[in-house]
């Protein structure tokens, strides 16, 4: 882990919230909150990957750094991995750390916690989990849970992700938080492979690299952050960011 690099994937074509990244949360845009965040994890400089100027204009306008990529990628994935191509094509940064760009309360630790997995070689891609403990969140298809096996201290191995209940029987779920750390060539891997089977069935692109034989290491944390899909989850992210 040589040199990381953090970015963060933003479009303003939310169909839930439209604008999404430029959603004003205390009189500063959505995006620039999440990339205080990351700067304040100080794990490698971070750069916004943009779909639009907007976007651009808003992370300039308060210091950070931004990268205008094409507005038609599929995933996030698809759009950092341009990003990364076009701003470092030397290939200086190794790890690549991708924080979504609608987590305005991502905690600076957590962006941190993501890069531990790599420590161990074989590792391609690393993530993050916490444990479920409401239990409406059990049965929720929205919150995408993994089922993994203890491997160390606060540290599992993804065998599966999914949005049924699993596993079954008694013991702790736990609900994935889209959050990760590449590898540089895991990322080129991944991105150039089509859609897996098990993807397009559960809608989850991380089965795409465990289905073509990529190990996914998870770091649990304690809480997880609030995404921001609609309205409802913007007033909630205005309280704790109060």
């Amino acid at each position: 882990m040589a040199n990381p690099i953090v970015l963060v994937p933003a479009r303003l074509g939310s169909t839930r919230l439209p604008n999404k990244p430029l959603a004003d949360i205390h009189g500063v845009p959505m995006i620039v909150h999440v990339w205080r965040r990351a700067m304040e994890a100080g794990v490698g400089p971070v750069v916004i990957c943009a779909d639009a100027p907007e976007i651009v204009a808003a992370v300039e306008k308060a210091g950070g750094r931004a990268v205008l990529t094409r507005p038609d990628h599929a995933s996030g994935s698809d759009r950092i991995y341009e990003a990364i191509t076009e701003i470092d094509p030397q290939g200086r940064h190794d790890i690549i750390v991708n924080v979504q760009g609608d987590l305005p309360t991502i905690e600076a630790a957590a962006v941190r916690s993501a890069l531990a997995p790599l420590g161990e070689e074989t590792v391609d891609i690393a993530t993050l989990a916490a444990v479920i403990v409401r239990e409406e969140e059990r049965t929720n298809p929205n919150v995408v849970k993994v089922v993994s096996t203890e491997i160390g201290d606060r540290r599992q191995r993804a065998l599966y992700f999914t949005r049924a209940t699993a596993p079954w029987g008694d013991g702790p779920l736990y609900h994935h938080i889209g959050l990760y750390a590449y590898r540089r060539t895991a990322l080129e891997r991944f991105v150039k492979l089509p859609p897996s089977p098990l993807e397009l069935r559960e809608k989850l692109e991380q089965l795409r690299a465990l289905e073509d034989g990529m190990r996914i290491d998870v770091e649990i944390v304690e809480t997880v952050p609030l995404g921001v899909d609609t309205l409802e989850d913007l007033e909630r992210a205005r309280q704790v960011l109060a």
